[in-house]
């Protein structure tokens, strides 16, 4: 059952459209070359990133092209787990099945929609970096699946938010443009080092020391996630053992947390819908 609604949300995703699944490709391609332009551009006095550890790439259109990829399957994958139920009611209310199923083929379909973008990432990098990247692919897949978890996790939890109050929607919407932001995915986090020196000296202190900005930003789930794919391809070296226990210790947490909720109100779902 999963895997044939997965294969409905892929085949009414882009239907009656004259690209079709072009499309999956040409919005992140337009993101990326949005935010080169103005993070790498615009303000290339202020923006900068090292080059890759082992890769030696240098390319700031690189390094923002991965964190475009990685946020836009995260963010995505939880957004249509969100709306999996209340887009679904007519089916709900038709026949009876386990709920969590919906949520599970839109992260199946999301993920098979990530894999062609992971594709041309490993492409575009093997042409500037060379084959380094290569050896490293089977952990890049353990991360694709560490955050396809914890996307499910808190997809769970919003879902059943969305059944009972449907403001979510909107106030996610809000809130998922400053996670965007704070994720150093336009912009590397070493900034915020800068920023908190200023803040500083500008009277903003905790304690007698400079707000700790950078260090909060990195206990940020999606932080976290977005670092294990630059790792992989634009340093082309293996996520710590920091990063890794982190992004499974979110996923398993967020998880939990939603298999936990969802348990306990999914019984009230269609009467509430």
């Amino acid at each position: 059952m999963i895997w044939n609604l997965a294969r409905r949300q892929l085949g009414s995703q882009y239907k009656r459209t004259a690209l079709g699944r072009l499309w999956s490709l040409l919005n992140p391609l337009a993101s990326i070359a949005i935010y080169s332009l103005v993070f790498g551009l615009v303000m290339r006095g202020g923006v900068g990133v090292a080059p890759g550890t082992n890769s030696g790439i240098t390319s700031f259109a690189v390094w923002i092209a991965i964190g475009v990829i990685a946020w836009g399957y995260l963010s995505g994958s939880i957004m249509s787990g969100m709306n999996s139920l209340t887009s679904n009611t007519a089916l709900l209310t038709k026949v009876y099945f386990p709920r969590w199923v919906l949520l599970v083929a839109e992260m199946v379909a999301n993920t098979i929609n990530h894999l062609p973008e992971i594709g041309i990432l490993i492409v575009l990098v093997l042409l500037v970096g060379g084959p380094g990247v290569l050896p490293l692919v089977p952990l890049l897949l353990g991360v694709v699946l560490l955050t396809g978890l914890f996307a499910t996790g808190v997809g769970l939890t919003l879902s059943l938010g969305m059944v009972y109050f449907r403001d979510l929607s909107y106030l996610w919407g809000i809130f998922n443009q400053i996670w965007l932001y704070i994720s150093g995915i336009v912009f590397p986090l070493t900034l915020l080092v800068s920023v908190q020196n200023d803040l500083y000296e500008k009277g903003w202190e905790l304690n007698g020391e400079p707000i700790p900005l950078a260090q909060i930003a990195r206990l940020n789930p999606a932080q976290l996630y977005v670092e294990a794919y630059r790792s992989i391809l634009y340093d082309f070296s293996a996520p710590s053992l920091g990063v890794w226990l982190g992004c499974l210790a979110w996923a398993v947490l967020a998880l939990a947390v939603g298999i936990l909720v969802f348990r306990k109100h999914s019984a009230r779902i269609v009467e509430a819908l």
